[in-house]
Formats: structure tokens, sequence, C-alpha cells
């Protein structure tokens, strides 16, 4: 079992930092919103970006599945009352001449490891394609 921990601060009215190690990310905690920072959903789904590219790099190498680049395409869909995401979806496009059968198994791999797709899946709708670029 592994623990991960981050600590943030609230720097003023108009945002926060979050940092763990030489990373440090603004926040957008300003009931004004700000253009130069990710909000709480933003920065969720930035989390399950990352899962999932990381989650490419993770399993290409042991599917031997060949690929130049990858990115990822996502969108939340939030009720006010109670607030919560009802829906997340996202279209991964991975750069490959790999054939479609491979591109999904790939898929499959990508989702059943990911630790924050696994964990959002369990609270939100997760809904994904995957695509060629």
């Amino acid at each position: 079992m592994r623990t991960y921990s981050i600590s943030a601060r609230r720097d003023d009215e108009n945002g926060s930092m979050a940092g763990v190690r030489e990373a440090v990310v603004t926040l957008d905690t300003s009931l004004a919103g700000r253009e130069d920072a990710l909000n709480p959903v933003e920065l969720l789904l930035a989390a399950l970006a990352a899962c999932i590219i990381k989650g490419v790099e993770r399993s290409a190498p042991m599917l031997k599945f060949e690929f130049t680049g990858a990115r990822v395409s996502l969108s939340a869909d939030r009720q006010d009352v109670p607030p919560q995401l009802t829906a997340i979806r996202y279209e991964l496009v991975v750069d490959t001449s790999e054939s479609d059968h491979r591109l999904e198994l790939l898929h499959t791999n990508v989702r059943k490891y990911g630790t924050i797709s696994n964990t959002l899946a369990d609270s939100v709708a997760l809904i994904g394609t995957i695509a060629r670029g």
C-alpha cells in the first residue's frame, strides 16, 4: 500500500497554492474565478488526464504497443443540488498505426490499471473512447 500526500495553503481571497516535492500548482479558490489557475473540477480532470496518459505509458511496453503520442480531452457535468459531478467524459487519441483491436486492448489496460480512473468510476459515470490520431 502506498500513501500520497500534498499540502495546500490559502494565499489570499484570490487563490491558493498546492505543492509537493519541487512542483507547485496555483489553485483557483476565489469566488470570482481566475483565468491563470485550475479550479477544483479542472484539477480533478487534470488528475484524470495525467492518469490516462500515464496508463498509456505504462501499458504500451507490456503490450509491445507502438505509438508516438497521446492526448486526452475531458469534460464533466456538474449538478447544482447537491453540488456534485454526474458524469465525466473523455476521448483518448493515440498516434499509432496499430490495429483497432490493439487500440481497444490498450484502452482496456489503461482503464483497468488507472488509480484515478478506477477511483472516479466508483462514484461517477466515467465514459471514455479511444481513437487513432
